[in-house]
């Protein structure tokens, strides 16, 4: 086990010094956002009292890779499967990267591999939370304020 800062745990992961599932990636890329634990932890505290919200992601396959949608997402199912009961499958024929381009409102996470996550969001964050820094595993082009 080692510490590491948001940032240095998404260049050990970047490096595949480390593996992170999507979930974790996401969160490190809104982490990201804190120039400090002090900051963090003020943040956490004004926001406490401002409710939350459950999330399911939902996976869309395209042809070279899978999307994880979540709520805001234009493509978001209206009524997601929070149970896996009704067996709801997304798929394209199209590359990731087609998609993208067809779309204009983000709240997602893009798999080419288990090594190379993207996370896209330009929706409102709800209840005075922070989006996620919009992070691309396979490049270093972010801003991390850490």
């Amino acid at each position: 086990l080692q510490w590491s800062s948001p940032p240095e745990a998404i260049e050990r992961f970047k490096s595949q010094e480390i593996r992170l599932a999507p979930p974790q990636f996401y969160e490190l890329c809104r982490l990201c956002n804190f120039s400090s634990l002090s900051e963090l932890h003020k943040f956490s505290s004004d926001r406490a009292l401002e409710g939350c919200e459950r999330w399911m992601p939902v996976m869309l396959t395209a042809s070279d890779g899978y999307i994880q949608l979540l709520p805001g997402d234009e493509l978001y199912p209206e009524d997601p499967d929070y149970t896996g009961e009704k067996k709801i499958i997304m798929s394209t024929d199209k590359k990731v990267e087609d998609v993208m381009k067809e779309g204009s409102t983000f709240h997602r996470i893009v798999i080419k591999n288990i090594h190379n996550l993207a996370v896209y969001c330009n929706i409102q964050a709800k209840y005075k939370h922070k989006n996620p820094l919009m992070i691309n595993s396979d490049c270093s082009d972010y801003n991390s304020r850490l």
